[in-house]
């Protein structure tokens, strides 16, 4: 009996608090009980042996370093004592496991998005060759709008030809440019003659003079021309391109919309069994996705053609106007009416002296 008191006691865990001291607990009482019986019986005996052994249970505390948790109460058996490193250990690799198991999920979700993606990409890109291919051989319908297709080509057909005014009158400016050029070399080479040909002196003079002067006047001419162009190239390579963008973005968008538009009329001329309802429901989603994506770009196109068609008129009206009177003024001769013209559109020359690049260069 007193070895099974002893065994009981020895298995008793001891509440450590904060600071190491031996907490009060309920347990407590059991361990007192154990201990008086322990004296009693060792009176009774006489024996000095239960004293050692008491001080020996009252010593067999935990080992803080060691502390173990006890699954099965006071008495039970070693298998149930887990030690608090393993526990620590536990968590550590629970909590690596959770950190790469969101990571590994959100690289799946990652991949399943762009797997979708381009899921949606490949279905649309075969349903609009189909219909391209149905179009072209005539065997598929198409959506036409008969006036802005006019007005369309239209666009495109001015666009060709400004850009062949626009060729031509780069062409102009760069051999303007070589023949003023030209004419200022002359001038030189004719004033350091007059000055070493005296008999010739005055011949040798007017003609410097008046290669000087053409050479002043053909300065001012190419600073309109300059001007021309640049306009001319903003109005063709920006303005009209833009519009043309928004044509094309149009013009795949109504491709979209024909080709879920067939799609759609295919799978009504089917059976109906909840299958193909389901699939004609969805088939229905897009082709109202992309009706509205077609009526939105197609009343776009509608305003910038009509912007457009204003700010062509606008701009050629007043560069066609700086065209002729500067060439005018430039071939009759009149210098005063030559630089008038350029104060008129507020075009201002490179002061006299400057360092080339030329106007053509500016470009």
């Amino acid at each position: 009996m007193t070895d099974s008191i002893m065994s009981k006691a020895a298995t008793m865990e001891i509440p450590i608090n904060s600071n190491g001291d031996t907490g009060t607990l309920p347990e407590d009482d059991s361990l007192e009980q154990a201990a008086k019986l322990q004296w009693s019986l060792d009176e009774k005996v006489g024996s000095s042996r239960g004293t050692r052994d008491l001080q020996q249970v009252m010593v067999s505390g935990p080992n803080l370093n060691e502390t173990s948790i006890v699954s099965g109460g006071y008495g039970g058996t070693a298998e149930g004592i887990i030690p608090t490193s393993s526990i620590k250990g536990s968590n550590m690799h629970h909590s690596s496991s959770s950190s790469s198991l969101t990571a590994e999920e959100m690289t799946r979700g990652v991949a399943v998005e762009k797997l979708e993606s381009v899921k949606k990409w490949g279905l649309n890109t075969y349903k609009c060759t189909k219909q391209m291919i149905s179009e072209r051989f005539g065997r598929g319908s198409r959506t036409v709008d008969l006036e802005l297709e006019a007005q369309i080509e239209v666009l495109r057909d001015t666009k060709r030809k400004y850009e062949n005014v626009l060729r031509l009158a780069r062409a102009l400016t760069n051999h303007f440019y070589n023949m003023v050029q030209t004419q200022h070399a002359l001038g030189d080479t004719f004033a350091d003659l007059s000055q070493k040909s005296p008999e010739l002196r005055d011949e040798f003079g007017y003609n410097a003079e008046t290669q000087k002067l053409l050479c002043k006047n053909g300065e001012t001419l190419l600073g309109a021309i300059n001007f021309f162009v640049s306009s001319i190239n903003t109005l063709v390579n920006k303005t009209m391109e833009d519009t043309l963008m928004t044509i094309k973005m149009y013009e795949n968008a109504r491709l979209e919309f024909d080709a879920y538009r067939a799609d759609l009329e295919e799978l009504s001329m089917g059976p109906r069994d909840a299958v193909a309802m389901a699939r004609i429901d969805a088939a229905q989603q897009q082709y109202q996705v992309h009706k509205e994506k077609y009526e939105r770009l197609r009343s776009d196109v509608t305003i910038k053609l009509k912007f457009l068609e204003e700010n062509k008129v606008k701009v050629m009206h007043k560069q066609l106007l700086l065209f002729h009177n500067a060439i005018s003024a430039y071939f009759a001769g009149n210098q005063q009416q030559l630089e008038q013209t350029l104060k008129q559109f507020n075009i201002k020359l490179r002061p006299p002296g400057a360092d080339k690049p030329s106007w053509l260069e500016e470009q």
